[in-house]
């Protein structure tokens, strides 16, 4: 072959290729088509990520729920009734535009504050649930927060019923003050009413359960289950470090380090999750109502 063939060739290949990248570049790829892991940067399909339960396939990664993915792959299908869905906050310390976030959150996550409350069954056994929902405001505890569990403890004691807790927050919502502050003796005397009468609680630590939250009812659980790798504590590690002037250890506040030292009962990966939780309930001796799923 001549050398100017060659060239052409070459020339032809080269402008096939450079049109090939023009149209690459004008296919858009919709953003909510793929999923790429933070801890692993595997990529799947979003898709199959949400039938895996927005687990990882490849290295576990739990990733976090809305209250109502929660709500659907743990009580039983059409059993859930709701407790004081219209509590609202009323800016008790006059935050500027405090209210205004809250109403915008409200439209975007479909719920009033940061937690559901209610009643349901779970594989046929009936209990009082909560579940906090990190996309608002992180989760943090504020007066409603705090009002919605002290009255799910109460309605749970006039029933005789246990309770499950699903936790997520980053603790009291500074924008209530002081006021917030208050809800972490409210909600544990509401727990030890609860425990006084008899009543069993399990706790499900989520990603993640942090400050004036696991402070107060997160840890009161009379079991304390936690999802594989969520973040669990208190002040953050920084804050531990500058105090104590120590280096901490790299697993410091996970559950698996948690549960090293007697913290948490047991870690169970979300897919188990309902299982375990109806048979803590069953070995209490707490009486099935139905079926379930």
């Amino acid at each position: 072959m001549a050398l100017e063939d060659l060239f052409k060739v070459v020339k032809e290949r080269f402008g096939a290729e450079q049109s090939s990248s023009a149209i690459e570049k004008e296919v858009e790829i919709p953003q909510d088509l793929l999923f790429k892991c933070p801890r692993c940067s595997t990529v799947i399909y979003n898709e199959e990520f949400e039938r895996a339960m927005k687990v990882c396939p490849k290295c576990g990664y739990h990733a976090r729920l809305t209250w109502k993915e929660r709500l659907d792959m743990t009580v039983d299908k059409g059993s859930f009734k709701e407790l004081d869905e219209s509590l609202r906050s009323l800016n008790p310390i006059g935050f500027p535009k405090y209210e205004e976030k809250v109403e915008k959150l409200s439209e975007q996550v479909g719920m009033n504050d940061a937690i559901k409350t209610g009643v349901c069954t779970i594989r046929g056994y009936r209990c009082v649930i909560g579940i906090m929902d990190s996309h608002f405001m992180m989760a943090s505890m504020g007066s409603v927060v705090g009002e919605k569990i002290a009255r799910a403890f109460e309605y749970a004691i006039e029933h005789k019923l246990p309770v499950v807790m699903f936790t997520a927050s980053g603790g009291a919502r500074m924008q209530e003050g002081i006021i917030s502050l208050m809800q972490m003796a409210k909600t544990s005397g509401a727990v030890k009413r609860h425990s006084d009468a008899g009543g069993l609680y399990i706790t499900v630590m989520t990603d993640p359960t942090t400050g004036g939250v696991t402070a107060s009812f997160a840890s009161l659980g009379d079991v304390i289950l936690a999802e594989p790798k969520v973040l669990i504590g208190f002040a953050g590690r920084r804050v531990i470090q500058d105090t104590i002037r120590q280096r901490l250890p790299d697993d410091f506040q996970s559950a698996e380090f948690q549960q090293d030292c007697g913290f948490v009962d047991m870690i169970v990966e979300r897919g188990m999750m309902r299982k375990r939780i109806s048979n803590i309930l069953k070995i209490h001796g707490f009486p099935k109502e139905g079926t379930g799923r």
